[in-house]
């Protein structure tokens, strides 16, 4: 399960007749909607406060502690971006001297890298490219 957002009901249709709707993690085009109820936010954009029972005991301080850990991981890491399987392969033929890297990748590229035994793993955060920030 993944959550995207289109322009409109005819967008998506439109984009999913033309198979460009796909999953990011299989590569699939057998992408369908769900129900989703909208997420309004309250007057003035208030939100009340979780009841502290709301979520798992260390859920938040987890998922800090990943959030923290993958940036001090990629501050380390060189930005390739489309040019990741390659690469990634160059240095595991010993083509290329080896070194952090990170990038982007189709799963099908991600599925040849990991059968060819390159060692590949995906980020767990959201990452949004160098070329993409503001």
């Amino acid at each position: 399960m993944f959550e995207a957002w289109f322009a409109s009901s005819s967008a998506y249709e439109e984009q999913q007749t033309r198979t460009l709707v796909r999953c990011p993690l299989c590569d699939s085009a057998a992408v369908t909607k769900a129900v989703m109820a909208p997420n309004i936010p309250a007057k003035g954009n208030a939100r009340p406060a979780l009841p502290a029972a709301s979520a798992p005991a260390g859920l938040a301080e987890a998922i800090a502690a990943i959030v923290a850990h993958q940036a001090a991981v990629l501050a380390k890491s060189e930005w390739v971006g489309r040019s990741f399987p390659d690469r990634a392969r160059a240095m595991h033929l010993g083509d290329e001297p080896a070194a952090p890297i990170h990038g982007e990748t189709s799963a099908a590229e991600a599925r040849e890298l990991a059968a060819d035994g390159v060692p590949i793993a995906p980020l767990l955060v959201p990452f949004v490219p160098p070329s993409a920030r503001n």
